[in-house]
């Protein structure tokens, strides 16, 4: 009894100090808020005057170099004004605000009004002053002073009236003196007809890479500010870029140029870009324009390169003159971290190959830059990536060109539409990149989940330790398909699909002679639990071909060197099999990938499709034709995405993140007090359903028996009925600091040892958006042939006129056929999956698919039939039986033959060509070549 009633003392006592901090701790939060609504009510009953004094003369003063604000007077000597901003200069219309005057001259009017007021329509006043300004330095459409501003000292508005379709914008600061001289003295109009009276002319540009340049001078010419270009991963846009860029630069329309990517790799591969760039005039870009760069590693460049960019001073960024002309490329980590300090940027850990040690915080002004070009702009997976990318480009001044093969709502919503497209399906019509094919593997655990029974053995892992205990199931427990590989794992369903995959690499490096480059996704890379570290042995095991061949390239602390290891993959025959989680799904190229594997769920299309461009890629190295991609969710993502093309806009999260502090003040302060509220219960049931035992007893503090579920179901009522009581424990900032670190409960993750799965594949094909059988496609093939063999010119003469066979025709049918989703190699392996015969030749595909009773035929049988029949049929001398047989060597690969081949393919060349033939067959060949393609086609 004795120790009860000490117990019951000592909590009573605890109770009680607990109570007098809860006091003192609302009573300092009341004081807080109070001053800050009284802040409020300030900055609403705040005169212009105080405004300009607190808030604008502030603002001026502290830019670099500062405007010296100095009162008008009538003796003032205008000529004698440097870097003054002139408060109530006179005009005809009512005195301005201020007036900016820049050695000597009236560049600018500053109108102010009180930080109630918002100031994006009060330009119209500040235009009323520049009319009735004096002339002193030019007139446009009646205003005497080029550059406008309108102000409450926490939003600016410019506008530069001296074009006639000019378009006002908000700025972050006000322009330093030496920006809004520079602004005066540059003729934009000048480097607008630069464009036009200059084409578009650089070596090994492609046509479409021309059409996008052209697209963005176009909208410079129309004073567009913010455009977009969406191009497909792998068409050039870094080449396009650096192309672009010297234009913008040789116009005299920019000088200083930012070119911001969102990964280190990337920035390297910018640079080397502007070094191995040949300009016009056959230097080198850098011999012309100063080029930078942030310092990078010897690790970040392929082996041997030579690195001749030099590392941007930090005096061109925090002081831009007239005299700089460059372009600097930038991570956008970098470039958020000296602006914002590294607390403001991204986050990093140490581990992060994107991390950089070396940059600070620095003040940079807004006109630092005159173009911004954002590569990869769709970065912002995070609704605060979003708003720290955002946060960046608004910082500037400048024209901002957003570059994406994938645009986001955010991208759109910041940049615009995109002013120029070119898809991933046009560049592979045009033969740029290639297409895929897709193996659907059917695995019952990734689909179904797992079910473990009564008595099962399993493994128990500690995710801390990795620490695992067999243990025997006392009871059923289901893992849906959602909790595999987060939850609980399967080594045989994971085993299974790698060797299904094993047999897809066997059959192409028979037909090939090479092992294809893989590339596997895989879920995560969780110490203890990493799904990426099960697949890496697993593989090694399943492939037998030791640790070399099969990687990891990941993020995580464990992997040694990830930049190196791509360079390797890369370049390398080994690794020719890569595990990742999301390392290379954007930004990496990888010419010689084949194999694509997703046992990884991809929910978001902008992440399917950079994860489908890794292999879209030509690899004339290696002839690549088309890359496989393996769909471990029985086709699931590939019918989820079958709709979504490059340029459908996917809905994001692209607000602020609240923070469950930010949404417990808005419920305070009675802003959407019930949507705030349904936030907040929401949040906490989340909190409830991961908090362990030491939790509930942390939470005990301030809330009974540390029950967050039932503190979250009566929130609702404890607002209505005690407001202040309830809100002194939510704003209690102890209380917040726990809803966000508080303890989580440490689950054991299973590993399913007794689990079979179930794993079967099959190969589908493309056609329309959709993912068809070989069956499927091929009825769709059949429908598209006897559609159209008498309408196509190119296919009646397959059917209708055999005798005007010739290679142009076989040249057209196979562009057709390919735009129409019916590539040769493609309707090949479809053929080979569904009747069993293999290398089947493009004429028995079409003749077959408009009739099945006609024969399908290899390319070698083909031509050994129209050879054979039109020997039988003719009397040749054992000369031109030798040449029938050259002949038939080129027919093999291209079945049909003209007289122009006899100069130009080699097995013809080499025995005479032309003249030998015409000589061994007379005046006869025409006839004989005539009869071989009659019988080819027939």
């Amino acid at each position: 009894m004795a120790t009860k009633a000490r117990e019951h003392k000592e909590t009573s006592s605890f109770g009680k100090n607990s109570q007098k901090s809860e006091i003192t701790v609302a009573i300092s939060l009341y004081v807080a808020v109070k001053r800050e609504e009284s802040r409020g009510i300030e900055r609403m009953t705040e005169s212009e005057w105080q405004t300009r004094k607190t808030r604008i003369d502030a603002q001026l003063k502290a830019l670099n170099p500062a405007w010296e604000i100095i009162p008008y007077n009538k003796n003032l000597d205008i000529s004698s004004l440097k870097h003054h901003a002139v408060e109530e200069f006179p005009t005809d219309n009512g005195p301005a605000d201020y007036a900016l005057f820049v050695n000597g001259k009236l560049l600018g009017i500053i109108e102010a009004k009180k930080v109630a007021i918002n100031p994006q329509n009060v330009l119209e006043q500040a235009k009323r002053y520049s009319s009735g300004c004096k002339n002193t330095i030019g007139v446009w459409n009646s205003f005497k002073v080029p550059f406008l501003y309108s102000s409450n000292g926490e939003q600016i508005w410019f506008a530069d009236i001296r074009e006639n379709n000019y378009y006002s914008r908000e700025l972050l600061n006000f322009h330093t003196p030496d920006a809004l001289e520079e602004m005066f003295n540059r003729n934009l109009q000048k480097a607008k007809q630069w464009f036009v009276e200059n084409p578009i002319d650089f070596e090994r540009l492609r046509p479409y890479q021309k059409d996008a340049i052209s697209a963005v001078e176009i909208g410079l010419i129309d004073n567009k500010r913010k455009m977009m270009l969406a191009m497909a991963t792998g068409t050039g846009k870094t080449f396009t870029t650096v192309c672009m860029i010297y234009r913008l630069i040789k116009s005299g329309y920019a000088k200083r140029i930012l070119f911001l990517v969102d990964r280190r790799a990337l920035a390297a591969q910018a640079a080397q870009a502007f070094s191995a760039f040949i300009t016009p005039n056959g230097n080198k870009f850098n011999q012309e324009y100063e080029v930078f760069s942030q310092r990078f590693k010897k690790e970040d460049f392929e082996e041997g390169e030579k690195f001749d960019i030099g590392v941007m001073p930090n005096q061109y960024l925090t002081m831009p003159t007239a005299a700089h002309t460059f372009v600097y490329v930038s991570t956008i980590q970098r470039m958020a971290i000296n602006l914002f300090g590294r607390e403001g940027s991204f986050s990093q850990g140490e581990s992060d190959p994107e991390i950089d040690e070396e940059s600070d915080k620095i003040t940079i002004p807004i006109h630092a830059f005159d173009v911004i070009i954002a590569d990869e702009c769709h970065r912002g997976y995070t609704s605060k990536d979003t708003n720290i990318w955002r946060s960046v480009l608004n910082h500037f001044d400048a024209i901002k060109i957003g570059l994406t093969a994938t645009p986001a709502s955010h991208t759109v919503a910041y940049f615009g539409n995109p002013i120029y497209r070119y898809t991933v399906e046009q560049a592979v019509l045009d033969g740029y990149l290639v297409d895929y094919q897709a193996i659907k593997i059917k695995s019952d655990v990734r689909i179904n989940g797992i079910f473990l029974k009564e008595g099962e053995k399993i493994g128990l892992k500690d995710p801390e330790t990795g620490k695992e205990l067999i243990d025997t199931l006392e009871d059923e427990r289901e893992f849906n398909s959602e909790d595999i590989e987060k939850k609980i794992t399967s080594p045989d369903s994971n085993r299974k699909i790698l060797e299904e995959i094993k047999e897809y690499a066997r059959e192409h490096e028979k037909r090939t002679g090479r092992f294809p480059k893989t590339l596997i996704f895989a879920v995560n890379d969780i110490p203890n639990i990493s799904h990426a570290d099960q697949l890496v042995n697993l593989a090694r095991e399943v492939f037998g071909r030791g640790d070399d061949f099969v990687q990891k390239i990941t993020g995580n602390p464990s992997v040694d060197r990830p930049l190196e290891k791509i360079r390797r993959f890369r370049n390398r025959p080994y690794p020719a099999i890569v595990v990742t989680v999301d390392m290379l799904s954007t930004g990496v190229d990888i010419p010689a990938l084949e194999f694509i594997v997703f046992l990884r769920p991809v929910k978001s299309r902008i992440l399917w499709t950079q994860m489908l461009g890794r292999g879209t890629r030509k690899c004339p190295d290696i002839n690549k034709e088309y890359f496989t991609i393996f769909d471990c969710f029985d086709g699931t993502l590939i019918e989820y995405f079958k709709d979504t093309t490059d340029f459908v806009v996917e809905v994001e999260e692209t607000g602020k993140t609240v923070t469950i502090e930010q949404i417990i003040e808005n419920i305070w302060n009675n802003i959407e007090r019930d949507y705030n509220t349904k936030r907040l219960i929401k949040r906490l049931h989340r909190i409830e359903n991961t908090m362990s035992a030491k939790a509930r007893e942390d939470f005990s503090r301030y809330i009974p028996d540390g029950d967050m579920a039932k503190f979250a179901d009566n929130l609702r009522e404890a607002l209505k009925n005690e407001f202040t009581a309830t809100m002194n424990i939510l704003r209690n900032k102890d209380f917040q600091d726990l809803l966000v670190n508080y303890d989580r409960a440490k689950n054991p993750f299973y590993v399913a040892y007794e689990t079979i799965d179930s794993v079967v594949s099959e190969c589908v094909f493309k056609y329309n958006e959709k993912a068809l059988k070989p069956v499927d496609y091929l009825t769709a093939f059949s429908e598209f042939i006897q559609k159209n063999k008498s309408e196509i010119e190119a296919l009646s003469i397959l059917f209708l006129n055999p005798r005007k066979w010739n290679t142009k025709a076989l040249k057209e049918i196979r562009e057709i056929l390919k735009k129409n989703s019916f590539d040769e190699e493609q309707l090949r392996k479809a053929y080979e999956l569904s009747s069993h015969k293999s290398m089947v030749d493009i004429i028995s595909m079409i003749k077959n698919a408009d009739d099945m009773t006609n024969p399908l035929l290899t390319a070698e049988e083909r031509v050994n039939r129209a050879i054979d029949s039109l020997i039988k049929e003719h009397t040749f001398t054992l000369e031109q039986l030798e040449w029938l047989n050259y002949i038939k060597q080129h027919l093999v690969v291209n079945l049909a033959i003209e007289k122009e081949n006899f100069n130009l393919v080699p097995v013809l060349e080499r025995h005479g060509g032309l003249a030998k033939a015409q000589k061994i067959f007379g005046t006869e060949l025409d006839k004989i070549i005539e009869e071989i393609n009659n019988r080819l086609a027939a």
